[in-house]
């Protein structure tokens, strides 16, 4: 994978959105991050996209020969659909209709959504997220360089490759800097949360990109 994927396209927006967070005044930041704006619209796109390519991968390898790997990319295709759907409330930031007013009463935002009725659906999945770019991003790689023993090789197909660490280590450096700066009462994003998704998020991408290239070719 070109190096402009994971190396200067990570770290032209972060340059960016620091660039930003200095100059824009917070009420225009603050709409940035709101529904139907620059991140929210990036997340989906990028989820989508993910989406795609774990489709694709699913389709094109031969589930007989490997049905852990064909388990492996049918649950990245399900969560990628998931995530990418509930980015969107199921695509009512884009049509606009009204929520039901029974799910608006459980719907912390009022929205089509399940992501805002529970920490079940939102917080928990997300920390898992964190735990596996946390793993596959910054542990792995480490052991694959240091203690290569240590990792069976007959799932050495779905190991994120070493590179990925750059997009791994952006999102979970924005996190401590947020979790930082909370500590210190300094702002350092004004919603650091949308910004580590789109990370979190690009890592997928990435890492099913990877993945798509090592299975079919």
């Amino acid at each position: 994978m070109s190096k402009i994927w994971w190396l200067a396209v990570p770290l032209a927006f972060i340059v960016l959105q620091i660039g930003m967070e200095i100059t824009l005044p917070q009420h225009v930041l603050a709409v940035m991050h709101s529904e139907n704006s620059l991140h929210e619209t990036l997340q989906f796109l990028i989820m989508a996209a993910a989406f795609g390519v774990a489709l694709w991968t699913l389709v094109r390898m031969k589930p007989k020969e490997k049905p852990w790997l064909a388990a492996w990319a049918g649950l990245a295709a399900f969560c990628c659909f998931y995530v990418a759907g509930e980015e969107i409330s199921w695509g009512q930031h884009f049509l606009a209709w009204n929520t039901p007013e029974f799910w608006a009463q459980v719907n912390d935002q009022q929205e089509t959504n399940l992501h805002n009725t529970s920490s079940w659906l939102d917080q928990k999945p997300r920390l898992l997220l964190e735990i596996g770019i946390l793993v596959g991003g910054i542990i792995m790689p480490l052991l694959m360089r240091f203690k290569p023993a240590a990792l069976p090789q007959r799932f050495a197909v779905i190991y994120p490759a070493p590179y990925l660490s750059v997009v791994a280590l952006s999102a979970l450096g924005i996190k401590l800097a947020d979790e930082i700066g909370e500590l210190l009462d300094v702002r350092v994003f004004e919603r650091a949360s949308e910004v580590e998704e789109l990370y979190l998020f690009y890592f997928v991408l990435l890492y099913l990109l990877v993945l798509k290239k090592r299975v079919t070719g």
